[in-house]
């Protein structure tokens, strides 16, 4: 039933089904204006652009962010209580990672209640007050959504597990064992092991890309899809303004089972079984692009919603293409290009756009350089004695990029990795690889906002994680007193993507490496721009570089890019 909230109960506050609000966007002042609607939304918006090409968006891991209970561990009032730092930055969205009830085996990646706040984070209330204060401020505000599997605790799998019958039997994949006891297939675990867990309720396997305690969701069955679609709904009329769609190409398997080929051999350490195979069945079903359509069809009928994808993966390229072509797929997507790559090149840089050639029926794309998954990249790229240089090239970077610029948390002050010892892990993945996998608890720690406080004020005596000595020392409350500090330096650049269409919003003409420096020049809205960036150690000396330069870094000067040094040129 098109509307209908599938949820594990009902919530009060939407028993009417009335939308709250829908937003519209002032592009010339920037601002957000709150407009109350019927239950009805109307159609999109008409612009010359829509809000959120080219925008600028800001990841904020709850957990980690702002405490505003003293349980150690980050809140949606604790989020709220510090927008006012995020609006300075000028960006143009948050996205908020998963907040929903659950068992947080997986630290809420395992949804037990897609319609409903987890008390460890607030309420639902708590969640109105954040959308409103962001609105305020002029931030659209962004969700996460895990629909390829659900915890075990979710009532969906509750009752399917009871029996073969039931009205759920059909919304998880199941399958028979083997004559010989053994799993239907060979597909392995993202997180180490088969992908297949037996039950003996049921007496068959189920299937579990990730976790065993997160069961896979059967995306082919039509109701399933009906009630994701719900889910979305639910937060669209609480004034949602779009989506972070997680695992996305994990939604369907093939129902035939077929083992998955063996991958072709590999100079890269396998840390896990599933990197010893092509995963070509457990995953990237064809028909996923079909119920990626229903997914716009909801969102259009809402106002300037914004979907992106997050897709890995060794075909993640061509899925990415496929989830975002034409008016009938999401806006966007993003790989992992750069957030596990260990070097930054320009050769890199240039393949990365090179996937997104400006043309019909070709998506927009979307980049980060870190996030709640992948290691801080100030650690991963360069070395201890050029994190202060780098971590400003870094910035201008993605500033410059074609698509849509995500920063994580931290990344405007410059933080680091921290080490986090085993014994103070939660990381379930890097538990069951220890040490061969990089732990995501070092890119995870609490946010620093006051140097000398004890915890940082974080809000808590005892974070859930530490902060990191190296961290704490770059403090929101330190760098926002000094005029040349990364956090002002932050602003600038954002300030600069703002103020110069070519970077916002324009077409690359040209990328090209030159051993170590990287020569972007891009166009739009009758501006031409050309960016020299020195992603080397070394000074790079230049030649009849001619233009108007509207930004300099690292003391770089048109007759020489110092050791990360970097130049915006208006042509």
């Amino acid at each position: 039933m098109p509307g209908q909230y599938f949820c594990a109960r009902l919530h009060r506050h939407h028993i009417a089904r009335f939308r709250f609000r829908s937003v519209r966007t002032d592009r010339k002042e920037g601002r957000l204006t709150s407009v109350a609607t019927a239950n009805t939304p109307s159609a999109a918006h008409a612009g010359a652009q829509p809000w959120w090409r080219g925008a600028t968006i800001y990841q904020i891991y709850p957990r980690s962010f702002m405490d505003s209970n003293g349980d150690g561990v980050g809140d949606l009032p604790g989020i709220t209580s510090r927008l006012d730092h995020v609006a300075s930055l000028g960006v143009d969205a948050i996205w908020v990672s998963p907040f929903f009830t659950s068992p947080m085996n997986d630290y809420g990646y395992d949804v037990a209640d897609y319609c409903d706040v987890d008390p460890l984070f607030g309420t639902l209330d708590d969640f109105d007050a954040l959308v409103a204060r962001a609105h305020a401020l002029g931030l659209r505000v962004l969700i996460d959504q895990v629909y390829s599997h659900t915890s075990d605790a979710h009532p969906w799998f509750a009752e399917s597990r009871q029996s073969k019958a039931n009205d759920k039997a059909d919304w998880y994949v199941w399958a028979d064992a083997k004559p010989d006891g053994s799993p239907p297939s060979n597909w392995q675990s993202v997180f180490g092991g088969p992908a297949w867990t037996w039950d003996a309720r049921r007496g068959q396997y189920y299937m579990h890309n990730f976790l065993n305690s997160q069961p896979q969701i059967n995306g082919h069955n039509p109701d399933v899809q009906e009630a994701l679609l719900g889910a979305m709904r639910f937060w669209l009329d609480r004034g949602v303004d779009g989506f972070r769609i997680d695992a996305l190409n994990f939604l369907m398997h093939d129902p035939q089972l077929r083992d998955n080929p063996p991958a072709p051999p590999s100079n890269k350490q396998r840390t896990r079984p599933f990197d010893f195979q092509k995963r070509v069945h457990n995953q990237s079903h064809a028909d996923i692009p079909a119920f990626i359509a229903r997914i716009r069809a909801l969102t259009d009928s809402y106002d300037a919603i914004f979907t992106v994808a997050e897709v890995g993966g060794d075909e993640a390229e061509a899925e990415m293409k496929a989830f975002t072509s034409g008016e009938e797929h999401l806006n966007s997507a993003y790989g992992f290009n750069f957030l596990y790559a260990d070097q930054l090149t320009p050769g890199l840089v240039c393949g990365a756009l090179a996937q997104w050639p400006e043309e019909d029926g070709v998506g927009w794309p979307s980049w980060a350089f870190e996030n709640h998954d992948a290691p801080r990249a100030i650690s991963r790229w360069c070395a201890p004695e050029h994190k202060q240089a780098f971590a400003r090239l870094k910035m201008l970077l993605l500033m410059s990029l074609r698509g849509n610029a995500i920063l994580f948390q931290g990344e405007e002050l410059g933080l680091e990795q921290v080490d986090i010892p085993f014994d103070q892990l939660h990381d379930p993945e890097a538990i069951a690889n220890w040490p061969l996998t990089l732990s995501r608890d070092g890119v995870r720690t609490p946010m620093p906002w006051e140097a000398t406080s004890a915890d940082a004020g974080f809000g808590a005596a005892e974070p859930w994680l530490p902060v990191g000595a190296d961290n704490q020392a770059k403090a929101v409350d330190v760098q926002e007193q000094d005029t040349a500090s990364m956090l002002a330096y932050t602003k600038d650049v954002i300030a600069l993507r703002n103020a110069m269409p070519a970077l916002s919003g324009g077409a690359v003409q040209s990328c090209t490496p030159q051993g170590e420096m990287l020569d972007l020049t891009r166009s739009g809205a009758g501006q031409t721009v050309r960016c020299l960036f020195n992603l080397g150690a070394t000074t790079i000396p230049l030649h009849d570089v001619r233009g108007t330069i509207r930004h300099a870094t690292n003391h770089a000067t048109p007759d020489a890019l110092p050791p990360y040094g970097a130049l915006i040129l208006e042509l």
